[in-house]
C-alpha cells in the first residue's frame, strides 16, 4: 500500500471536526495577509477580487509585438472543484452505486460523445465542442497528493513536488527567468492581468511577487475609465487629509499601466450581453473588451470560488457549473462575433487545487479528493479526451483512484506548443521535465518565445562554496560572463569565448576569484542582448 494509501486524510472532511477547522483556519487566514496590504515589492492589495499586473517579460514583449500573438487565459475553479460531476462516464453503475443521491442521471445529460456527457447546465459549451474548440483532460493531478487546500493549491501554482516547499510559481519563474533585463526597461502594455484572486503564488518569483492587485471589476472600471483608481482633486490641507492624498498617490501611481489600459478598454467593445448575477462572467467581459482593444497583453488569470461542496453539494455545483459554461460561452461568442475569429487565438484553461471523493459523504456532498479534470477552449485545437477516467470499479475508503495526467506536463504543453518557448525554458520553469502532451494544442511556428537567442536560467549553490550560473544558447555567438559590483562597474570578466548553440553552466568559485562575501551582480552579454541578475554568497 502506497504512503497515501496508509494515512487518512486528516482535515479532508467535516466529520474531522476541529482539523477540518484549523485548514480552513490557515487557509482563510494566509488569504487574509495575502489581501490586506503590500505582498511583496511592487505589490498593492486593496480587497479579495482583483485585478493584478505583473512585471514584463522579454518574451511577452515579443509576443506583443511579434507575428505570435496567441493569448492564454487561466480559470481558477477555487475549493476543488468535484470532476466526476463536471465529466460523466455514461452508464457507469459503479458511478451511481458511489453517488445514489448526488450522481447526476444519464437524461440530465448533453453528449460529449456515446461514451462521455457533462450535466445540462453546461449546455452553453456544446457549440464549443461541436466547432472543434473545446478538449477534456481527464484525472489530473500529481504524486501522494495532498488534500489540504493552501497547500495543494501551493503544489499546482508552484509546480512542486507534493514533499517539496517551493515559494515562487511556475508563471512567476517564467516572468523572471526567461531574460534576467526585463526589470530595467518595462513595456507600455501589461504583459500579463489578473482579475478575480489576491497577488497569486502563480506569479511569485525570487525577488518579489509580480502582481499589482485591484480589489474588484468595479474598481478596474474606474481605473480603465480614469486613469486612476482614488481622487485626490477634492482633499484638504489638514494633517488627515494630506495623509490620505500621500496614501492615495502611492495607489495611483501603482497602476503604471493604467493609460494603455484606458485606452483598450475604451477602444474595445463588448458586442454580446454577458449574463448577469454571474462574477467570472464579469471578469471575461472585461477580458474579451481588453483583447479587441488590442491592448497586447498575453496572458490572463480569472477565477471562480465556491467549489468547496462538503455539503448539498448537487445544487451548489450544478450553480457552478452553469456559471462557468454561460461565462466561457459568451466570451467566445463575443470574441468570434460577427466572424472575428479572435477565440481561435485564446486558449481558455481551467485547473482546480484538487478533485473531489469519488463517493459522496453523509451531507450529501463530496470532501476532498485526488484527480479532477481540466477543460481547455478556443485555440482552433479540435475536440477530444486526453488521459484515462477515473477507474470506479474498485473504491478505496482512504484514496481515489490514480490520477492519470500529471498537471505539470499540461502546463508544459502549454508553455512549449501554445506560447512557443524553447523546451530548455520550459524544463526550468516547470522544475523538472515532464512528457509533453500531443496534438494538445496546435504547436506555433517559428518559436517566438525565445528570439532564438539566448536564456540565462539563474543561478544555484554547488559544491564547497561554489555558486553555478545556468544560461542555454539558442543559438551560437560569442559569450561574455562578468561580475559586477552593486554599483554596476565591471569586476571579473568569468568568460570571453565563442561558444555553440546548447546550455552550459558555468562553475564560480568565488575564491580563485578573489572575491570577498557579499551582493554582486552577474551579466551575460550575447548575441547583442544584455541579462543580469543579483547573486551573492
Amino acid at each position: 500500500m502506497s504512503k497515501h494509501q496508509q494515512q487518512p486524510r486528516i482535515g479532508a472532511a467535516l466529520e474531522h471536526g476541529d482539523a477540518h477547522r484549523e485548514e480552513h483556519q490557515r487557509w482563510s487566514r494566509r488569504d487574509f495577509l495575502s489581501a490586506s496590504g503590500l505582498f511583496g515589492a511592487g505589490s498593492l492589495l486593496l480587497g479579495k477580487s482583483p485585478l493584478s499586473v505583473f512585471q514584463p517579460s522579454p518574451l511577452m514583449a515579443s509576443l506583443a509585438n511579434g507575428d505570435n500573438d496567441r493569448i492564454l487565459v487561466l480559470i481558477r475553479l477555487d475549493g476543488g472543484n468535484d470532476g466526476l460531476n463536471t465529466v460523466i462516464e455514461r452508464g457507469n453503475n459503479y458511478y451511481y452505486n458511489l453517488r445514489p443521491t448526488i450522481g447526476i442521471p444519464d437524461n440530465n445529460l448533453w453528449a460529449l460523445s456515446n461514451e462521455y456527457g457533462m450535466p445540462s447546465v453546461t449546455e452553453p459549451l456544446k457549440a464549443l465542442w461541436d466547432n472543434g474548440m473545446m478538449k477534456v483532460i481527464h484525472n489530473v493531478g500529481y504524486p501522494e497528493p495532498n488534500y489540504s487546500h493552501f497547500r495543494s493549491y501551493d503544489i499546482v501554482a508552484s509546480s512542486s513536488d507534493s514533499d517539496k516547499l517551493v515559494n515562487t510559481g511556475w508563471l512567476g519563474r517564467f516572468l523572471e527567468h526567461e531574460y534576467a533585463a526585463f526589470l530595467e526597461a518595462p513595456p507600455v502594455v501589461p504583459p500579463a492581468l489578473q482579475i478575480g484572486l489576491q497577488s497569486d503564488l502563480v506569479f511569485r518569483s525570487d525577488t518579489a511577487n509580480m502582481a499589482l492587485a485591484v480589489s474588484s471589476p468595479q474598481e478596474f472600471y474606474q481605473i480603465a475609465q480614469s486613469g486612476q483608481l482614488y481622487d485626490i482633486a477634492q482633499l484638504g490641507n489638514t494633517p488627515r487629509e494630506l495623509e490620505l492624498a500621500f496614501v492615495r498617490q502611492t495607489a495611483n501611481a501603482a497602476f503604471r499601466y493604467a493609460a494603455s489600459i484606458k485606452e483598450a478598454y475604451n477602444r474595445g467593445k463588448n458586442q454580446i450581453d454577458y449574463p448577469t448575477d454571474n462574477n467570472l462572467a464579469e471578469q471575461l467581459a472585461i477580458i474579451a473588451k481588453l483583447i479587441k482593444g488590442h491592448l497586447g497583453t498575453r496572458v490572463f488569470m480569472v477565477s471562480i470560488g465556491g467549489f468547496d461542496t462538503h455539503a448539498n453539494q448537487a445544487g451548489q455545483h450544478s450553480t457552478l457549473m452553469q456559471r462557468l459554461a454561460t461565462a466561457v460561452s459568451a466570451f467566445y461568442e463575443d470574441l468570434n462575433y460577427d466572424n472575428a475569429g479572435l477565440g481561435k487565438k485564446v486558449l481558455g484553461m481551467t485547473f482546480s487545487e484538487f478533485g473531489r471523493t469519488i463517493y459522496e459523504n453523509g451531507s450529501l456532498g463530496t470532501d476532498h479528493g485526488w484527480g479532477t479534470p481540466m477543460l481547455l477552449f478556443g485555440g482552433e485545437m479540435g475536440n477530444g479526451f486526453v488521459g484515462q477516467y477515473q477507474d470506479l470499479s474498485n473504491p478505496d475508503p482512504f484514496t481515489d483512484p490514480e490520477f492519470s495526467v500529471d498537471f505539470r506536463s499540461v502546463y508544459a504543453t502549454v508553455l512549449q506548443d501554445w506560447l512557443g518557448n524553447n523546451p530548455e525554458l520550459v524544463n526550468f520553469t516547470i522544475g523538472s521535465q515532464p512528457s509533453l502532451i500531443n496534438n494538445l494544442v496546435p504547436p506555433v511556428a517559428p518559436s517566438a518565445g525565445d528570439n532564438n537567442k539566448c536564456v540565462l536560467l539563474g543561478h544555484q549553490p554547488g559544491e564547497s562554496g561554489s555558486v553555478l550560473i545556468k544560461y542555454a544558447l539558442l543559438n551560437a555567438g560569442e559569450v561574455r560572463l562578468q561580475i559586477l559590483d552593486q554599483a554596476g562597474h565591471v569586476l571579473r570578466t568569468l568568460e570571453s569565448s565563442y561558444k555553440n548553440k546548447g546550455s552550459y553552466t558555468f562553475v564560480l568559485r568565488p575564491y580563485d576569484w578573489y572575491l570577498s562575501p557579499g551582493v554582486y551582480q552577474y551579466r551575460i552579454m550575447t548575441s547583442g542582448q544584455v541579462f543580469q541578475r543579483e547573486i551573492r554568497w
